[in-house]
Formats: structure tokens, C-alpha cells, sequence
């Protein structure tokens, strides 16, 4: 293999890391910036849907700008922004400034995970094999490592703000450093004229009839798997000091047992994929995801929280990089716009998803709101089946059997 694929494959690792640990720092120090500004569960709801739109936002400019001048430009261009930004929440003073900060930061946050995902699937394809799972299992490994800063922050009586801006500024020099590993924007060719559909490309009877349908079905799955995500992002912490009672620095570690078992999930996700296909991975892991929620919105103790949530974020796992790749690999020369088109839906489920938790908690108890995410988990295991449809299903074979 090449050194500089590998160089560019340890990059991407790098920024998935920092994706990870910059949107992981927000996450941990939630119950404290709600505590400082004054808000209540229901506020903090309503203004997590500005970080959505933010995210949303600065993804479908990325998209296309990654296709134009390649990750090169833009990943460390959204490393950068987003570590600059981090600190905002931080310095927020009441709910109007927490707005802001949450749209800016939201939007730089896009910016960096289109991105980065946008890369992720070129390098994959110059691999010649799955390696998707693996970059986001790096992104959950970013989580871990917020939580355990977090956790320390808070039993040395850290502000939000010292701890955020030191891991802002820390981020921005790795970004920096990391930039020149990345593949070069690679030239656009598109034929004048279409040419014919061959028999392996011809849609059969059932299927999508072309990739830009697919790709917002996919978008939809991403949109449900997201939201279940985001909730466990911003409320698992929560819960436990809410609900049971847990001291702040235990609940901290509820979003890091989520996303430790997401990060051991994606570790052995592209092996999976290659032996048991992408549909397995989404359509087992969505069922075993629903399984663990409802230990958490059920059960009352300190054993089934931690249980369920590990359970919630290993089902969850392998879901979203399948989704990525296969909207990337359904047109590698737009491989930008189709992932900031999955990842964008995705990024208002899972940024709007805890506004809807938050909204719930006007009806119900937070633990029963989580009911819902159930259902959501069931839905996606349902609609596992569009996996089916398409290049994508037959691709992770493939590569397997081609050069390592």
C-alpha cells in the first residue's frame, strides 16, 4: 500500500478523533452550562435545534465545496472553525447567547464532518475494502476521551469555559498538522453524454430506479438513527443525575459507556460487514439498539442505565458509517453533496432529536420519553431492506476480495 494512502488513512483517523472529542466536550459539560444560563430541560431542547440548523447548514455548503476543492481545503478549514468556536457555549450568559454560540459552533461542526466523511469514502475506495466503521469508531473513540476530560474537569471544579477553550485550542494545532496527509482533490469527469446502462447497473423490478433516490431513503434511516444518537449525546448524562440520582461526575460516564460501545461496535463492524453484508449490520443492530433503550426508559437502577446504554450504543454502531458509505459510493464523483445530503437529514435528527426529548419531558417523565427512540429503532430495522438495493450491496464482498 502506498505510503502516502496510508498517511492519508491515519489523517482521516486523526480528524474523526477530533470531530469526536470537540462535539463530545459540548456534550459533557451540558448539565453545566444549563445550570450557569438558567434554562430548564425544555429550553435546552428547544435551543439544540439551533445546533442542528447550524450543522445542517454548514454541511450542504461543504458538500459541494468538498467535491470542488477537495477535503485538503476543507477539512482543516472545519477542524480549525470548530476548535475556535468550542469555547462559545462556554462563555454563553443567558438563552439568547447559548443560541448563537450553538448555530456557529453547529455550523462549523458540519462543515468538518461532511468533510471528513466526504475523504473517508475516496480513501476506502482506494483501499479497495470496508474501512468506513473504522473512521467512526475513531469519532466515538473522540467521545470516550471527552467524557473522561469532562469527568475530570468537574471533580477538579474546572469551568466550562477553561476546558473547552484549552481543547479548542489543542484541536486547532492537531488539525493544522494533519492537513498535509490528506488526498489531494481528485479532477472531476463526467461523459457529455450518458452512456447506456449495462445489466449489472439496470434496476430490477423492487429497486430504486437511481442513486439519487437510494440516497435519500438513506438519508431517512439516517435521520432515525441520528436522532436515537443524539438523544443518548445530550440526555444520557442527564438521566442518570436526574432521574437516578447519579453524582455529576458518575453521570458523566453514561454518554462514555455509550460511546465506548460504540467505538468497540465500529472496531469490528468492516469485519462483520464483509462476512455478514451491510444489511445485517443495520437491520440487527437497529433491533439490538431498540433492546437496550428500553432497558433504559424501564428499568430503575444504576446497573440497567449503564446495561442499556451499552447495549444502545453497540446496536447503533455499524449503522451509520453503512449509511455514509453507501450514499458516497452511489456517485464517487459527487461523493461530497450525496454524504452532506445523508449526513445533513442525519444531523437534524440527531441534533433536533434531543429537542424532542426535551419536548416530551413536558408529557412524561425523561426515562419514559426515551419510549420513543424504541420505536424509531424499530422502524429502522424494518426499513433495513433498501440496503439491498443498488451497488452498495454487493460492494463490501467485493472489496474484500480485492488487494489489501
Amino acid at each position: 500500500m502506498e505510503r502516502s494512502l496510508r498517511a492519508a488513512r491515519v489523517a482521516t483517523y486523526v480528524y474523526f478523533v477530533l470531530c469526536g472529542t470537540l462535539l463530545g466536550a459540548w456534550v459533557v459539560h451540558i448539565p453545566a452550562i444549563e445550570e450557569r444560563v438558567g434554562i430548564s430541560h425544555a429550553t435546552l431542547g428547544g435551543l439544540l435545534v439551533l445546533l442542528g440548523v447550524g450543522a445542517f447548514a454548514g454541511m450542504q455548503v461543504a458538500g459541494p465545496l468538498t467535491d470542488r476543492l477537495g477535503a485538503r481545503v476543507v477539512v482543516p478549514a472545519g477542524g480549525v472553525a470548530c476548535g475556535a468556536t468550542l469555547v462559545l457555549p462556554g462563555l454563553a450568559h443567558d438563552p439568547w447567547t447559548l443560541a448563537a454560540a450553538l448555530v456557529v459552533f453547529g455550523f462549523c461542526n458540519g462543515c468538518l464532518d461532511v468533510g471528513m466523511n466526504a475523504h473517508a469514502v475516496h480513501v476506502e475506495k482506494a483501499y479497495g475494502r470496508p474501512v468506513m466503521s473504522g473512521f467512526h469508531a475513531t469519532f466515538s473513540v473522540g467521545g470516550v476521551l471527552a467524557s473522561l476530560a469532562g469527568a475530570g474537569a468537574a471533580g477538579a471544579g474546572l469551568s466550562p469555559v477553561a476546558g473547552m477553550g484549552a481543547m479548542g485550542v489543542a484541536w486547532i494545532a492537531v488539525a493544522l498538522v494533519s492537513a498535509r496527509a490528506l488526498l489531494p482533490a481528485a479532477p472531476v469527469t463526467k461523459p457529455a453524454t450518458k452512456p447506456a446502462a449495462s445489466a449489472a447497473e439496470t434496476p430490477r423490478a423492487g429497486e430504486t430506479p437511481g442513486p439519487t433516490g437510494r440516497v435519500w431513503v438513506l438519508a431517512a434511516l439516517a435521520l432515525m438513527v441520528m436522532l436515537c444518537e443524539g438523544a443518548a449525546n445530550d440526555w444520557s448524562a442527564l438521566h442518570l443525575k436526574d432521574v437516578l440520582g447519579a453524582p455529576a461526575g458518575t453521570a458523566a460516564f453514561a454518554y462514555g459507556t455509550f460511546a465506548a460501545a460504540m467505538t468497540v461496535g465500529r472496531l469490528l463492524a468492516d469485519r462483520l460487514v464483509i462476512r455478514y453484508g451491510s444489511l445485517a449490520i443495520l437491520r440487527y443492530g437497529a433491533a439490538m439498539a431498540a433492546v437496550g433503550i428500553t432497558l433504559v426508559a424501564l428499568g430503575p437502577w444504576m446497573w440497567a442505565a449503564f446495561t442499556g446504554w451499552a447495549l444502545f450504543g453497540l446496536g447503533l454502531s455499524g449503522s451509520v458509517p453503512q449509511l455514509f458509505s453507501a450514499a458516497g459510493h452511489a456517485d464517487p464523483d459527487a461523493a461530497g453533496a450525496n454524504v452532506s445530503r445523508v449526513a445533513g437529514l442525519g444531523y437534524v435528527g440527531m441534533l433536533a432529536g434531543p429537542a424532542v426529548i426535551g419536548w416530551l419531558t413536558h408529557l412524561v417523565a425523561l426515562d419514559h420519553a426515551f419510549v420513543l427512540l424504541t420505536l424509531l429503532c424499530v422502524t429502522t430495522s424494518v426499513g433495513a431492506g433498501v440496503l439491498r438495493a443498488g451497488p452498495e450491496s454487493a460492494r463490501p464482498r467485493e472489496m474484500a476480495s480485492s488487494s489489501r
